[in-house]
């Protein structure tokens, strides 16, 4: 018997049991993984696990229950505990399932790589990194380069007539040096996840990436309080369209617990400004062609031309707000859905980093966020933060123990997007400026 007639056995025994219907998720994987330290392999890891989780409802009463056994004889079992469970929970008017009842046309988004490093591959690959690291002049120590490989899969059936199966592998590499010594070592790192191998960037690459940043950041002074433009690296740059997507998430919409609650159609970024969230790109480190409740995925404009076009949805939040899912709901085993973003990024604007940063006589340029201290309800952003001054247009010492703060309605309206957008995360930015910021230092 294959995985979704397993699963579609035991949507059979929860119905059985007393569900007005339900849903069943099974998610499977494997990962291998290896950490080398100073030219030695201090750390070799392999994981197989499989997770299996059944949803029922009962009216507006619904219940979750999981297991790591995927045994047809206990299948009866565990539905009948589910829906005794849901007989005792509260009523929830928006639960149910999503409104699916076949799968989505396949799309080859390419997600598996049948190529499978062993252990020495891996060990060889996080050994050229960490090498590359420790021969960049300056570095004093390493904190070790990672390899690794994952493949998982993921087998989604409901009683509304879907049955769905997604797969995708992953390869990694990273490293992290240390430059100077004492009190005045500093540390940087550099990485990258891909979906194919042929994809991943030389390990040598990564680790003379992550010397070069470390030796960089070596001597940092505090500079004083100050209102300056702020430079966003791309690499910290996504983090503030984190923020957009926990403000526009609709579990928070509906609670009312979002600055953007009422901003639904109204321009919140500049003109031209695009930020995109697209399900379906080919090789997408997030990619899938149906969510975490069957719903078919698609692409989506957030933002188009600075104005807020939609909320991230799932069933239930969608009719909370009478509105319909957008296919963004996410999942585990143990739990009910929720709305979460995939393939996420702020498309290029027109100017080179250089050209973005020409006018601003003194400004501070970010590499380093630290700290959470962002209030999703007021929208008030504040940081901690490590980079260098942008003196006369151009990166010059570096900075470290500062506070970047603002509002992120403010940081929004004002934020300037560079050309040097690269595809390679899951949440993707170019360099940004924010003019206006608060620098917190000395």
């Amino acid at each position: 018997m294959n995985q979704l007639d397993l699963l579609s056995d035991l949507i059979a025994r929860a119905r059985a049991a007393g569900a007005d219907a339900a849903d069943a998720l099974l998610v499977s994987g494997t990962s291998l993984g290896v950490q080398r330290r100073l030219g030695k392999t201090e750390h070799v890891e392999r994981s197989e696990g499989r997770d299996l989780g059944l949803r029922v409802f009962l009216g507006q009463r619904a219940a979750v229950v999981s297991a790591t056994s995927v045994d047809p004889a206990g299948f009866t079992a565990l539905a009948e505990r589910a829906v005794a469970m849901a007989k005792v929970v509260p009523e929830d008017p928006y639960t149910g399932l999503a409104d699916t009842a076949a799968p989505p046309d396949p799309d080859n988004l390419d997600l598996t790589d049948p190529t499978e490093p062993d252990t020495e591959a891996l060990v060889t690959r996080a050994a050229a990194a960490e090498e590359a690291a420790r021969a960049v002049h300056g570095v004093t120590n390493s904190e070790g380069a990672d390899a690794s490989f994952s493949r998982g899969e993921v087998w989604l059936v409901t009683s509304a007539g879907f049955a769905g199966h997604r797969a995708r592998t992953g390869h990694s590499v990273s490293a992290t040096a240390l430059a100077g010594t004492g009190t005045d070592m500093q540390r940087d790192y550099d990485y990258h996840s891909t979906v194919h191998l042929a994809d991943l960037d030389d390990p040598t690459a990564i680790g003379h990436s992550a010397g070069e940043r470390a030796v960089a950041r070596l001597n940092p002074t505090r500079p004083k309080t100050a209102k300056m433009p702020v430079v966003f690296d791309p690499r910290v740059a996504g983090g503030l369209l984190g923020h957009l997507t926990g403000a526009i998430n609709g579990a928070s919409i509906a609670r009312g617990t979002s600055f953007l609650k009422d901003k639904l159609g109204q321009r919140i970024f500049a003109p031209g400004v695009f930020v995109h969230d697209d399900p379906r790109r080919v090789r997408g480190l997030r990619s899938r062609e149906f969510d975490g409740e069957g719903t078919p995925t698609a692409a989506h404009a957030l933002i188009e031309d600075g104005v807020l076009t939609t909320w991230l949805l799932d069933s239930r939040s969608a009719r909370q707000l009478g509105m319909r899912s957008t296919g963004h709901a996410s999942r585990g085993t143990g739990g009910p859905p929720s709305p979460s973003a995939t393939n996420l990024y702020l498309a290029a604007g027109a100017l080179s980093p250089t050209e973005l940063m020409a006018d601003i006589k003194l400004g501070l340029y970010i590499t380093e966020m630290i700290g959470m201290g962002v209030n999703g309800v007021t929208g008030d952003y504040s940081r901690g933060a490590a980079g260098f001054m942008i003196r006369d247009g151009a990166l010059a010492e570096p900075v470290a123990e500062i506070t970047v703060a603002g509002h992120l309605l403010e940081m929004f309206a004002h934020m300037v997007p560079a050309n040097d957008l690269v595809l390679r995360r899951g949440t993707d930015s170019p360099t940004v400026r924010i003019d206006g910021m608060t620098m917190a230092g000395a």
